[in-house]
């Protein structure tokens, strides 16, 4: 599995809205600042994860957007699904039956990516949060930061 960009962006904007959680809608321009992500970029990997129900839009001057969800109750996962990421394995293999070696590959590769599937599902918001807050508390940094 390869993580693009799209799935970068995306996983930096949400965690950053997990941090305004309390403030109100966020706008895109705010989060592309903060971020250094461009912003029209941005707007597109929103709209497509307020489609999956991660996040809401809030219209008008003080509008935005808010994460949809407590941040422990949203996956890395479900991040990457809702812009397109893939989690499959990058080739679609059928193992040769007559031999083990082919059978024995695959099967690995198999189970490397259901690990790694349930480890994207099981990583959520809250946990890239905490894990933020404590190498900042480790460095000795404000609280605020850029992800």
């Amino acid at each position: 599995m390869k993580l693009t960009t799209r799935g970068h962006y995306s996983v930096k904007a949400l965690l950053d809205l997990s941090l305004q959680r309390g403030f109100g809608p966020t706008s895109v321009k705010a989060i592309s600042q903060r971020q250094d992500l461009p912003a029209p970029y941005l707007e597109k990997l929103l709209i497509e994860m307020r489609r999956a129900g991660l996040v809401n839009s809030v219209r008008g001057a003080q509008g935005g957007y808010q994460l949809a969800r407590e941040p422990a109750q949203i996956s890395l996962g479900q991040i990457l699904e809702a812009v397109g990421e893939t989690v499959e394995p990058l080739s679609h293999h059928t193992p040769d039956a007559e031999q083990a070696e082919d059978w024995v590959t695959f099967t690995l590769w198999h189970r490397l990516h259901q690990k790694l599937k349930e480890a994207l599902y099981s990583i959520t918001l809250a946990d890239l949060y905490y894990d933020a807050r404590s190498w900042q508390a480790a460095v000795g940094e404000e609280t605020s930061f850029v992800v």
